[in-house]
């Protein structure tokens, strides 16, 4: 059993490649090791955990929001304390959703009832190559993370230009004077700089835990007490994310032709769209950002996919409105939408 839990958080606006960095890591890591993925995804409903690949993967999902905004924090508080206190990973890998302010996430971990058991490690910042610049104008998410960030992934870099490469790093270097780079496709990057992927962690006997120490689990009405009591706290900073929502549509098509005619109607101002898709007996993932869409045959086995024919829209207040003029191109229900920067 694992005697701690380094910590590594993997941000990055949304659709910058974050879940394939993410099955990276999960192939490279030893198998004689304990890895828990915590993904966090904006929406009410998840995509990006389907994604993930490897069996026998020990995740948490937490959806309808930011794990670092106040609407889902007692989710994540709760989360890793359930780790904590029973799963006592030695890595824990977060994915948080693309819109998330991380700041505060390094204070959470020193939260006294975890009892001195995670310690961050590093924060990966996913960058699109392609669409950063724009989305970085708009959406105040982007600063924040790239400020509490210290090793910087761009990715998509075979179709950006080098002119805009460049200026990518210019905005990085307001932040950092000295920041790392890596400049790739894929998410790909030399792993073994940051993860100890020979040697094993640290371990001690595995006896019970209250055995040995005087730590006393919380029950369910101390934990919510001190959940609340937390919240309450005037000094904590909670950052609620970019105004942003996101609707879910339900297809009843049959004719994929119809994914790529919505596609193209979508408003500009939509950042965000993924969902898994079924026709011609195959099972295909559309993967839609900032302009830039994809409709290919996924590789995810079908009794992996709890959602099918159903499409999560991110995007602002006023271009839900664009969303429904654009699913009137084919058999399309809306299954409601979710904004949770307004919830409390």
């Amino acid at each position: 059993m694992s005697a701690e839990t380094g910590v590594y958080l993997i941000t990055g606006f949304l659709g910058s490649g974050k879940t394939t960095l993410l099955n990276r890591i999960i192939d490279r890591f030893p198998k004689d090791q304990k890895l828990t993925l915590l993904v966090n995804e904006f929406g009410e409903i998840g995509v990006d955990g389907t994604l993930v690949e490897g069996e026998d993967i020990d995740m948490m999902e937490i959806s309808k929001g930011s794990i670092f905004c106040v609407c889902v924090k007692t989710d994540f508080i709760k989360g890793l304390y359930e780790l904590n206190s029973k799963v006592k990973p030695d890595i824990l890998l977060i994915e948080s959703t693309g819109v998330a302010n991380p700041s505060d996430l390094k204070r959470d971990l020193t939260l006294p009832i975890f009892n001195d058991r995670f310690h961050f490690k590093e924060q990966f910042c996913v960058i699109d190559a392609v669409h950063f610049l724009g989305a970085y104008e708009v959406y105040a998410s982007l600063e924040k993370q790239i400020a509490s960030s210290t090793v910087f992934i761009i990715n998509k870099t075979d179709l950006a230009s080098s002119e805009t490469i460049e200026n990518t790093k210019k905005v990085v270097r307001q932040f950092h004077p000295e920041p790392s780079f890596f400049e790739t496709t894929y998410a790909d990057i030399p792993l073994e700089s940051f993860f100890e992927f020979t040697n094993p962690a640290p371990t001690i006997p595995e006896t019970p835990q209250l055995e040995n120490t005087n730590t006393k689990l919380l029950s369910n009405e101390e934990l919510e007490q001190f959940i609340d009591d937390l919240l309450d706290n005037p000094d904590l900073e909670i950052t609620p994310p970019d105004a942003l929502m996101s609707i879910t549509y339900q297809w009843k098509g049959d004719n994929l032709g119809q994914i790529s005619a919505m596609a193209k109607a979508l408003p500009s101002s939509i950042v965000r769209a993924k969902g898994f898709v079924e026709g011609n007996n195959h099972m295909y993932l559309f993967n839609y950002v900032m302009g830039t869409w994809t409709v290919e045959e996924t590789t995810v086995p079908k009794n992996r996919i709890q959602h099918r024919d159903i499409v999560v829209f991110i995007g602002p207040p006023e271009s839900m409105e664009g969303i429904e003029h654009a699913t009137k191109t084919g058999n399309w229900s809306s299954k409601g939408a979710f904004q949770p920067y307004s919830q409390s």
